[in-house]
């Protein structure tokens, strides 16, 4: 008999445990080659283990267990045979019952004389219940008695509730249930690193408006011949990446990050996209950004944020990351404070898009508004520079063709 010992493999590098999330086969199911057969959390992602041959499977861990990287978690016997498929087995036959036997009468006892009920069991308080009753000004018809035979108890004249106008000071009568589930030991570890980030730097956001009218005529007026010829859609994040690329060019400090007591600034830039998958908030990062197109930076998020959905995004795949661009509008947010995503400086918040009216030219007119927020590390990017930074990507958002495309639209978009 031939059995292989299946063991963690490193999701990554730094990372030397993992957590066997879910089992998705059973101990001893037979399991072909390269089928899924559980999910492990690491502190960096969710990712599948696949058989690495077909055989009967024996589990040597349970699930919520944190296993080394390199440890066996199952043993496979390659040598067993595939089992063909065959009907239920037929119940085991059991003996016939036997008949029932006629119940036992007995003669009825005589019934014990019944003692006539105390005032208290009737739904009166006790003492103790009553004077709390009595200090919060409730009347005791009004709570419902747990004690014996519906007595109020002094735990239910503590529970009862003063009646607001027009209600009543009844005790809790819906669902009183919760539920307890251990953390993943991704979700812890995103815990630690925002706390990290709160306690660990002097984080500041400033706020601005960008007017999106110009983004929208583009999108409207070049949607599917940029479609038709480049296979992905034409969306915003393209703008706004192209957008912080530029104003990460203008303002170096805001594409660093601290090392200790050394400050590292980078000439490239890594934007990490937050991308909302089945498992939580995936942030997968765009290579040299600086050097994409449109048409790349459409296409790159539209690959990660596929393989965030499926959950086949790499450890390798978001590691890294000089800046973090995050879209809460997507969910109906308005403004927020994004947190800094480590050893990162700075992130930008996107919002909803709302129909506003501004002053142009002296005019009120109605135009599509969107709140930015730039959440920064004020240990390295001074005041002056988180203002400039976001003005700078305004500029690009309200003048896109000018500052983002040359003055030529159709040659920036690559048509």
């Amino acid at each position: 008999m031939s059995i292989l010992e299946m063991k963690v493999p490193s999701p990554g590098e730094s990372i030397t445990e993992v957590e066997i999330a879910t089992w998705l086969v059973k101990d001893g199911d037979y399991v072909e080659k390269d089928q899924p057969i559980a999910e492990v959390d690491s502190d960096k992602a969710t990712l599948e283990l696949p058989a690495e041959q077909s055989g009967i499977i024996t589990l040597k861990a349970e699930e919520g267990d944190v296993v080394q990287v390199g440890q066996v978690v199952c043993l496979i016997d390659v040598d067993a045979a595939k089992p063909e498929g065959s009907a239920p087995a037929a119940p085991k036959q059991e003996e016939a019952p036997k008949a029932a036997e006629p119940a036992k009468t007995e003669a009825p006892k005589p019934a014990a004389p019944v003692a006539a009920p105390q005032t208290y069991a009737t739904g009166a308080p006790s003492p103790a219940a009553k004077k709390i009753l009595d200090e919060k000004g409730i009347d005791a018809s009004q709570v419902n008695g747990q004690g014996r035979d519906g007595r109020i108890t002094k735990t239910d004249a503590e529970l009862a509730a003063v009646p607001a106008m027009g209600g009543s000071s009844l005790t809790a009568t819906g669902s009183r249930a919760s539920t307890t589930t251990k953390l993943s030991v991704l979700r812890r570890k995103i815990a630690s690193r925002l706390v990290s980030v709160k306690n660990e730097t002097a984080m500041l956001t400033t706020f601005n408006e960008v007017d999106m009218s110009e983004i929208f005529r583009l999108r409207k007026q070049y949607k599917e011949e940029f479609a038709q010829k480049h296979g992905v859609g034409l969306g915003f994040m393209s703008f706004f990446t192209k957008a912080v690329t530029r104003a990460l060019k203008l303002y170096p400090d805001v594409n660093a990050s601290i090392d200790g007591d050394f400050k590292i600034n980078y000439d490239f830039c890594d934007i990490s996209i937050a991308v909302s998958g089945p498992k939580g908030l995936m942030v997968p990062v765009l290579r040299n950004a600086e050097n994409m197109s449109f048409k790349g930076v459409e296409a790159n998020i539209k690959d990660l944020a596929v393989k965030v959905r499926d959950g086949k995004i790499t450890v390798d795949e978001m590691t890294g990351g000089t800046f973090t661009i995050t879209n809460g509008g997507t969910f109906g947010s308005m403004l927020s404070t994004p947190i800094i995503n480590p050893p990162q400086s700075a992130i930008l918040g996107m919002h909803n898009i709302i129909q506003r009216p501004v002053a142009v030219d002296g005019q009120v007119v109605i135009r599509p508004m969107m709140y930015v927020a730039m959440s920064y590390d004020h240990r390295i990017i001074d005041g002056k520079e988180s203002v400039g930074f976001l003005v700078a990507v305004k500029e690009g958002i309200d003048n896109p063709v000018e500052i983002l495309m040359g003055g030529d639209e159709r040659r920036g978009l690559e048509l």
